[in-house]
């Protein structure tokens, strides 16, 4: 029985018409790469501070101008999407615990000047303790900030993003590990790298892994993942990021012939990959929304209608 047929069976939809039960999100383009650049900046501050607890300072450099570019094109990237800029200010008049999106503006309110302080103290060598001290807050704030947005997206009535919300903000922590790694690895010196290859290693088959557990998990109501756009780019993300993690895992000798190229394109597939992801995820939420099957379905699935 194929695919198709399977799908037509337990979620044939009963809406007027066969319109759609929910509005697709007015969300826009930058949106998902907002969500990779802010998983970028907070996983980058993470590792720049424990590089500097560890007395890495070159990985710790570069880590932190890492952070320091995610941070720098996520608010640009939000107020582009909001339409007017007055409108992130907006949101940050109160603040509000239970939304994620509320916790989601002040953490980037938050992170945004603490990066800026701990990257100019450790280029120019001033102020270590309050560089310090803004380092220890960016990278305990980039944490929550690298995966709110997979509460963000959970949080809605969009039926593919609802029902993956235990495995979203694992997936968006494991994309946001394996992009920062790849980030510092690709503009670190091979000599120096070896935390931020482990890192992008790790998140990578963790984002892997987590990815195909939550389409396993959605069972049919993740059908999005294979089809159209979405199916599209989640191909090609794990594509991306499997050949990437095998370049990055590759025994070879540090700092030997090739090692720099292999380690720059394994890097490079690996932000890719990620990137990618974070667009399939976006991409299904909007496909699942505008076909009845997966809003109507699953709710007769429960009531056992």
């Amino acid at each position: 029985m194929s695919r198709e047929r399977r799908m037509v069976e337990p979620l044939e939809p009963r809406s007027y018409y066969g319109r759609p039960v929910l509005k697709q999100p007015v969300w826009t383009p930058e949106v998902p790469t907002y969500f990779w650049t802010g998983g970028l900046a907070g996983a980058s501050a993470a590792l720049a501070f424990g590089a500097d607890l560890a007395g890495e300072r070159v990985l710790a450099r570069r880590a932190w101008l890492g952070a320091l570019a995610g941070v720098a094109a996520s608010p640009p990237l939000l107020i582009s999407d909001l339409g007017v800029p007055r409108r992130f200010l907006n949101m940050l008049r109160v603040f509000k615990v239970t939304s994620p999106m509320s916790v989601g503006s002040w953490l980037l309110a938050a992170v945004g000047p603490a990066v800026a302080v701990a990257t100019a103290s450790d280029l120019t060598g001033r102020h270590p303790r309050a560089g310090r001290a803004a380092g220890a807050g960016a990278a305990l704030l980039g944490l929550p900030l690298a995966t709110y947005t997979g509460a963000l997206l959970a949080n809605t009535a969009v039926p593919v993003w609802h029902e993956a919300r235990r495995e979203l903000p694992f997936v968006f922590a494991a994309s946001a590990s394996a992009t920062a790694g790849a980030a510092a690895a690709l503009t670190t010196p091979s000599a120096h790298a070896a935390p931020a290859r482990a890192l992008a290693l790790g998140g990578s088959v963790a984002e892997l892994a987590l990815a195909r557990l939550m389409e396993q998990r959605l069972g049919e109501l993740g059908d999005p993942y294979h089809r159209e756009r979405a199916g599209r780019y989640s191909r090609l993300a794990k594509v991306a990021l499997a050949t990437g993690a095998l370049a990055l895992g590759a025994r070879r000798r540090p700092s030997g012939p090739g090692d720099r190229a292999v380690t720059v394109a394994g890097a490079a597939l690996v932000m890719t990959g990620s990137l990618l992801e974070r667009w399939a995820i976006f991409r299904a939420g909007f496909q699942s929304a505008a076909d009845p099957r997966y809003t109507v379905g699953p709710q007769r699935a429960r009531h056992g209608s």
